[in-house]
């Protein structure tokens, strides 16, 4: 009979990272890096089967499904020490999506399930933070709410429904950041969320625990086939019908205060291949919060002043997961009230001048051999072409007149028209 759940938790993982076509790539690296001893919160992932049969079958799950994540979720609160849907202890979770290759951006993620007026008491007792426990709920709603209740702009011109209720709160109270916002300011915004929710799809927001887990399951496997990854597979040349696992971890929290952070980060600098920490991170927040561009976060290489015991560790597991995968790892890190977790790591993405750097410098560390260097897997031959590109003139940069600044979301350079809309610049170059 086929195994559709596998657990990681408490130093010991059922899978590894060779299981990437059945775990996809982040729940077989969230068992590898359980088994190698890195501080990961525990968890299950369904595997990539499960979405196949998901898609055959009518959007319905293999009869053995539930019995099996009630299990590992069983597994999971042991480990953990709480319980999902407990008024007492709440455990609460995320649910990410993960295929065998890496799709950055192109698929679902919630955060925070788990939540609801009863598990919130509950959590704001057991932390006694109560502007923490409300944030974390105003999230909840609202990325629930956009990923698995579907309330999105409708057009090109329509504000998001929860940036609008969120801008017009702060527009009304004078602030600028969403950390300004008082309790009260977000006990009223999770009213309005509610109320947009119930205006939007005709009925309340979900209450119970497993009810949310499951929906946002759904939503991950629903995601396999949304418009932006359908494209990013044609443009790949990656097969439909591979599927995406799906990944529930317990939630662990950057929001908690100022001894809490969230990061990203690569082991050595993917643009340039120089190897030097190269990440940033925000303290008192979310993961999403890094790479949502509400507020700008801080570099690396400044965590060593804030946090110097984290930053440490964190530059210890650099080291590691290097060693370990023999390449450059691209990770997701979280520190709750100093204590240091590991939410993801991968193959991290390369310039075509970096991917030579890098192959060069770990022959040199004795990292890999001078014939795993020049392979296809290391140095693409799409890679090597960038190197060909003509590239700005260092001097002419300097004179250059800086109309604006910003932290940068991929390496390299353009010149063009600046289109904010995926088919407006589809239509442009038609």
């Amino acid at each position: 009979m086929a195994k559709y759940v596998y657990f990681f938790g408490g130093g010991k993982a059922e899978g590894t990272a060779q299981m990437k076509e059945l775990l996809g790539g982040k729940g077989a690296n969230l068992c590898e890096m359980t088994n190698i001893g890195l501080p990961v919160p525990a968890g299950f992932t369904i595997t990539t089967e499960v979405c196949t049969y998901y898609y055959a079958n009518g959007q319905k799950y293999p009869p053995e499904l539930k019995a099996e994540v009630e299990a590992a979720l069983r597994k999971t609160e042991e480990v953990m020490g709480a319980k999902f849907g407990d008024a007492k202890n709440p455990l609460l979770v995320s649910c990410r999506s993960g295929a065998r290759v890496s799709m950055p951006g192109m698929m679902d993620t919630v955060l925070n399930i788990g939540l609801n007026e009863a598990t919130l008491r509950g959590l704001i007792e057991k932390t006694g933070n109560e502007r923490f426990g409300w944030d974390s709920y105003r999230r909840f709603v609202q990325m629930y709410g956009d990923v698995v209740l579907g309330l999105k702009p409708t057009s090109k011109t329509e504000i998001d429904p929860f940036e609008k209720i969120m801008e017009e709160m702060k527009h009304a109270k004078g602030v600028h950041l969403d950390t300004e916002l008082d309790v009260n300011d977000l006990k009223e915004l999770v009213k309005r969320f509610k109320k947009a929710v119930k205006e939007r799809t005709g009925h309340d927001f979900p209450e119970d625990a497993h009810e949310q887990m499951w929906q946002a399951i759904a939503a991950v496997f629903n995601s396999w086939g949304n418009d932006r990854a359908v494209v990013y597979r044609r443009q790949y040349g990656y097969p439909h019908d591979w599927g995406t696992a799906a990944n529930i971890c317990s939630m662990v929290f950057g929001n908690m205060g100022d001894d809490c952070c969230t990061g990203v980060a690569f082991t050595r600098d993917p643009a340039t291949g120089e190897k030097v920490f190269y990440g940033e991170y925000l303290i008192n927040a979310q993961g999403e919060d890094v790479v949502a561009g509400i507020r700008t976060p801080k570099k690396i290489a400044e965590l060593q002043k804030d946090m110097p015991a984290v930053y440490k560790q964190l530059d210890d597991i650099r080291n590691i997961l290097e060693k370990h995968y023999r390449d450059v790892q691209d990770i997701e890190f979280t520190v709750q009230k100093g204590k240091l977790w590991m939410l993801q790591t991968r193959n991290g993405k390369r310039t075509g001048f970096a991917a030579v750097r890098f192959a060069v410098d770990m022959v040199d560390e004795g990292l890999i051999t001078r014939e795993e260097a020049l392979s296809a897997g290391r140095i693409p031959p799409d890679d090597l072409n960038q190197l060909l590109q003509p590239i700005f003139d260092p001097d002419a940069k300097r004179k250059a007149k800086v109309i604006a600044k910003g932290i940068n979301a991929g390496p390299g350079a353009a010149t063009g028209v600046i289109k904010f809309f995926a088919d407006d610049a589809e239509a442009h170059v038609a």
